[in-house]
């Protein structure tokens, strides 16, 4: 029998109140795995001060890796929005023969290990590589470099964006569109005036958390491009030798990926808060 609305008023207040009563206990069950993801977190804050990261953060190591991921970061995240907005309305808007098959090679950089990602570019672009032989005699060299560094990126974050793309151009009411192209609008400016405004939540939210997988690359990096300081030295690569070499390096560009990734987390967040709040508005 279906309920009455006042039935279905009483059944979510019921619902909220066994809520309510249940969290102190889902509480207690939560906190140890709280204390174990945020206790690693404050640690790096803690062994961290903030003197020694004003002192780190003008050495010429530390400003370099910084200086090369944000710069590699910003253009393996252009290149992406670039190629990968075009894919991403392709799948979100038709239905073809291998698309299933072409999705799903989407998804896979996503959870394929990043060592395996970075042999494989290896074995494709390097000098001996199956595309990387014919450009080596046309004297183009791309393993071992900063344009390595981008492609390396661009493999293991670009799916962010894509998947992101998808959902958001899934999402727009097609007959907002359709109303605009009666209205004489061509499919040009339907694209620019209605789709990308009312997808720019979850592009934005894709454009974001591709720059922060780029910045956080390391597995294909360093196998694909090396660690080169200056050249091919990211911040992850720069700790990883800090942890060798010099810990205090290591814990400054630590406490700077941290920080950015939580402003990124908060950023995206938000956005998607905002989408959903105004949905519902």
């Amino acid at each position: 029998m279906a309920l009455t609305p006042s039935d279905e008023t009483a059944h979510l207040e019921a619902s909220a109140v066994g809520q309510r009563r249940a969290t102190p206990w889902l509480l207690l069950l939560a906190l140890p795995i709280l204390f174990f993801l945020s206790l690693p977190l404050l640690a790096l804050f803690l062994r961290s001060p903030l003197h020694q990261l004003a002192t780190n953060l003008v050495r010429p190591e530390v400003v370099q890796a910084v200086q090369l991921s944000l710069t590699t970061g910003a253009l393996s995240t252009l290149v992406t929005l670039g190629f990968g907005t075009p894919l991403a309305y392709l799948l979100a808007r038709h239905r073809f023969r291998g698309r299933a098959l072409m999705d799903t090679l989407i998804d896979l950089p996503m959870i394929l290990p990043p060592a395996v990602a970075g042999l494989a570019l290896l074995i494709t672009f390097g000098r001996r590589g199956l595309l990387g032989a014919y450009l080596d005699d046309l004297g183009v060299s791309i393993a071992f470099t900063p344009a390595a560094v981008v492609m390396a990126q661009v493999f293991v974050a670009s799916p962010f964006y894509i998947k992101s793309a998808i959902s958001g151009f899934g999402s727009v009411d097609r007959d907002l569109e359709q109303a605009a192209a009666i209205d004489g609008a061509n499919a040009w400016r339907i694209l620019q005036h209605i789709t990308i405004p009312l997808a720019w939540p979850a592009l934005l939210g894709g454009i974001v958390m591709t720059w922060a997988r780029a910045l956080g690359e390391f597995g294909a990096t360093i196998i694909f491009a090396g660690n080169f300081p200056g050249r091919t030295q990211t911040m992850p690569l720069a700790i990883y030798i800090g942890l060798e070499l010099d810990l205090t390096i290591a814990l400054t560009l630590s406490t700077i990926m941290l920080s950015i990734s939580f402003l990124v987390l908060f950023v995206v967040k938000r956005v998607l808060h905002q989408r959903v709040t105004n949905r519902w508005q």
